[in-house]
């Protein structure tokens, strides 16, 4: 005799905190923090990866924006498979990506390409482009 189980997602999506965005210029210091437009200084924590964009020297400086939630007075950047890290460049809302031109790989975190370990290139994308 079979037996149907049937699982709810409901509790569990009830249980996700709702998603939300902060914007601001990302600082050298204090370390992985963003400077919001009225100055109020916003702490991020994330993934081994997230940490690793908002250390890039090519980000540091820039208009930025992590999605994600507050976890108290932190906000915490949402898992990068859900592409949560951002730009503003002349008003456009672009992607944080990189880019290896030899191999033609793309990631969401800054480093060594994977296949031929040569440094891959910070290449911010419209979404749609991703």
């Amino acid at each position: 005799m079979r037996r149907r189980v049937f699982l709810s997602l409901a509790p569990a999506l009830a249980a996700q905190p709702s998603r939300t965005a902060v914007r601001g210029i990302l600082q050298r210091e204090p370390k992985y923090a963003l400077k919001t437009p009225d100055g109020n200084l916003v702490a991020l924590q994330g993934e081994s990866d997230a940490l690793a964009v908002l250390t890039d020297p090519r980000v540091i400086g820039l208009d930025f924006e992590a999605e994600g939630a507050f976890a108290g007075p932190v906000f915490e950047i949402a898992p990068m498979h859900t592409s949560p890290l951002y730009i503003y460049k002349a008003g456009q809302r672009l992607l944080v990506t990189y880019w290896c031109d030899v191999c033609a790989i793309r990631t969401y975190s800054p480093g060594s390409c994977w296949c031929c370990q040569e440094d891959t290139a910070f290449d911010p994308r419209d979404r749609k482009d991703k």
